[in-house]
């Protein structure tokens, strides 16, 4: 069964000093540099998601800045495939699915951020498509949030989307023991 890693969004503006700073990006920004390196030397495909904000009012993820860009920690190889979208989900209105289907890709190893969001949208929609789905939990990275008075930290954020993933949607796992399994 044909594998590729899938990394979403790991862009500028989730570091520090960017326009969306994540709770742990620079560990799991490190991380998905790690399992690059090894779907790398596996001879895997790597496809990177980048995520321009085109809808009026955005604050980051804006064309032509900065913050768009890539990371270092995960920037794309030549030959490496890049997809741009402008919605939490990598599928909808982008070629991914197409690319996947050309490749023969059934099965999806899926790191990136941020996890309450673009990441839990792609892995429900890749599994929604038939893609057998691993997410590396130590590789992607979330914020805290709050909802009718309750603040909720990262962490919990983060358990609690990994929870609802694992199991019918994904197997999550950490970047070691995929990297173990390739």
């Amino acid at each position: 069964m044909n594998t590729a890693l899938l990394i979403i969004d790991i862009q500028n503006d989730y570091f520090p000093g960017g326009a969306m700073e994540l709770a742990g990006s620079v560990e799991a920004g490190g991380q998905a540099g790690k399992l690059i390196a090894a779907f790398r030397r596996q001879a895997l495909p790597v496809i990177h998601v980048q995520h321009v904000s085109t809808y009026s009012g955005a604050t980051f993820f804006l064309p032509d800045t900065k913050g768009v860009e890539i990371h270092p920690c995960v920037a794309p190889r030549e030959g490496e495939t890049i997809i741009q979208k402008h919605f939490p989900n990598s599928f909808r209105e982008t070629a991914l699915l197409e690319h996947l289907r050309a490749s023969k890709i059934a099965r999806l190893t899926v790191a990136g951020m941020m996890t309450h969001m673009c990441i839990d949208t792609t892995v429900r929609a890749a599994a929604d498509l038939g893609f057998a789905c691993s997410l590396a939990h130590d590789a992607c990275a979330t914020k805290s949030l709050s909802f009718g008075g309750v603040a909720v930290p990262a962490e919990s954020v983060q358990a609690a989307f990994l929870a609802a993933l694992n199991g019918l949607f994904a197997k999550v796992q950490s970047v070691d023991e995929l990297c173990a399994g390739l």
